[in-house]
C-alpha cells in the first residue's frame, strides 16, 4: 500500500551510482534517476534542469545515495582518490539539495533522505576518505534538519551498518578481519524498507535519523 502510494502521489528522485533495489519504490514515470553521477561539473547542472524541467518543479522526495567506497590507510590514499570520493559522497548530495531545496520550502513540503553509514558515526582502520566523507554527510543532515525545522520539508539521514551492495565487488571483505562476510550484512531491501518507512510518515511527522544493524 505504502509503496504504492508513494507511486501515485510522488515525484521520486533518486541520486544513486547504480540502479538498485530502491528503484521498487516507484513507478518509473514519476522518477528521474541518475546511473552514473559523476564529480560536479556542468554536466550536473544540465541534470538538474532537466530533472527540474520535466517534473515541472523539485521533487517531492529526494534521496541521496550514491557513493564510492575504498578501504585503503591514510598514508596509501591518494590525493585523487580521496578528492573523488569527497566529490561524490558529500558535494554532489549537496548540490542537489541546493538545487532542490528553495522550491520544497516554498510550498512547504517535501523530503530530503541521505543514505549514510555507520562510518559516518565510527572509525574504522584504513576508511579515512570514506569516513571523511561520511561524516560530512552526517554534518550536512544534521544542520539542515535544524534549519528545516517548522517548514514542512523533512530530512532524514539512514546510517545503515555493512549492506551487501555492488560497492563490495572490487573488495573481498572475507579475506579482511576487519570486514563482515557478505552473507553477514544487510541487504539492500533493508535500507529501501526504511526509506520507505521514513517517507511514508504523516506529515508532522519527522523522521531525524534511523539507525540499521544486522539482527
Amino acid at each position: 500500500m505504502a509503496r504504492g502510494a508513494i507511486s501515485r502521489a510522488s515525484a521520486l528522485v533518486l541520486a544513486n551510482t547504480a540502479v538498485d533495489r530502491l528503484n521498487a519504490l516507484h513507478d518509473p514515470a514519476h522518477a528521474i534517476n541518475w546511473p552514473e553521477l559523476g564529480s560536479v561539473d556542468p554536466s550536473l547542472s544540465s541534470a538538474l534542469d532537466r530533472v527540474q524541467r520535466e517534473l515541472g518543479g523539485a521533487p517531492d522526495i529526494l534521496v541521496n545515495n550514491a557513493g564510492v567506497f575504498a578501504a585503503r590507510p591514510v598514508n596509501e590514499t591518494t590525493s585523487a582518490e580521496f578528492s573523488e570520493m569527497l566529490a561524490l559522497n558529500l558535494s554532489v548530495p549537496f548540490e542537489l539539495v541546493r538545487a532542490f531545496l528553495p522550491a520544497m520550502r516554498a510550498r512547504g513540503r517535501g523530503h530530503i533522505v541521505t543514505v549514510g553509514s555507520i562510518a559516518d558515526r565510527q572509525a574504522f582502520p584504513g576508511n579515512a576518505a570514506y569516513a571523511a566523507s561520511k561524516f560530512g554527510a552526517r554534518g550536512l543532515h544534521e544542520v539542515l534538519a535544524m534549519e528545516l525545522t517548522g517548514t514542512g520539508v523533512r530530512a532524514t539521514l539512514v546510517s545503515p551498518a555493512a549492506v551487501d551492495t555492488s560497492l563490495w565487488d572490487a573488495i573481498d571483505p572475507a579475506a579482511r578481519s576487519e570486514f563482515p562476510a557478505r552473507n553477514a550484512m544487510l541487504r539492500a531491501e533493508d535500507v529501501a524498507d526504511a526509506i520507505l518507512y521514513a517517507v511514508t510518515r504523516p506529515e508532522r511527522v519527522a523522521i531525524g535519523e534511523i539507525r540499521l544493524s544486522k539482527s
